[in-house]
């Protein structure tokens, strides 16, 4: 494979953790009194952060509750998630091929570094990528594109070298603003239609169908 590091989101892209983060929003909006929309609607602000997510389901855009919003919700994340999140059949096998081939590996997520870190350990004993940025570690949220910037210095690897991996269109525009080659898996909101929108090297099903796809190009 021509790239030296390969950058994963995180939710929705090597796990799924959609029935956790469907919950906590759940119990969040009803703890504040606000309504609860459909789970499809929840589904959708998956890969957000936080405060965008609870503007678009409370309805209010900058929402003066935002910082008690997002206070209630980890506090609930924190009893939830980490079990709640289940690693795709092909992610782990595939961190480890990368690594067994030298390329190297991170995750830029609007989830926060530490989640991560706990997830991994809980499922897997161990974080299996080289590194990790999460929400507070990057100066602003995807689709800014400090945390590939940030994953490109740590990593030692110039962005024309490395890969972007995402399930959302959020995904699919950081890449493009890091100037980084995106390919999308069809795990999260949004369609093989919506990504052909945007640039990409790839659009597929799974991950393993993106890196055998990768190689069979080459």
């Amino acid at each position: 494979m021509r790239y030296k590091a390969v950058v994963f989101d995180f939710d929705l892209t090597l796990a799924d953790s959609s029935k956790a983060i469907i919950e906590c929003y759940k119990h969040t909006l009803t703890k504040f009194g606000y309504p609860v929309p459909e789970d499809s609607v929840i589904f959708g602000t998956i890969g957000k952060t936080l405060a965008d997510s609870f503007d678009i389901l409370t309805g209010i855009p900058n929402n003066p509750q935002q910082q008690e919003l997002r206070t209630e919700y980890v506090k609930k994340a924190d009893t939830c998630m980490a079990a709640g999140t289940v690693f795709y059949p092909d992610s782990i096998a595939l961190l480890q091929i990368l690594q067994n081939a030298g390329v190297k590996t991170a995750i830029v997520s609007s989830k926060m570094k530490y989640r991560i870190e706990e997830t991994f350990m809980l499922h897997t004993g161990c974080v299996p990528v080289d590194e990790i940025i999460g929400l507070s570690d990057m100066p602003s949220p995807k689709p800014a594109p400090d945390g590939i910037y940030q994953a490109s210095m740590l990593l030692n690897v110039p962005p024309a070298d490395i890969l972007y991996v995402g399930d959302s269109l959020i995904d699919a525009e950081t890449a493009r603003n890091a100037g980084v080659d995106f390919a999308a898996v069809l795990t999260g909101p949004n369609s093989r239609e919506d990504f052909e929108k945007l640039p990409h090297i790839c659009i597929a099903n799974s991950l393993l169908e993106i890196f055998t796809s990768i190689n069979n190009n080459e």
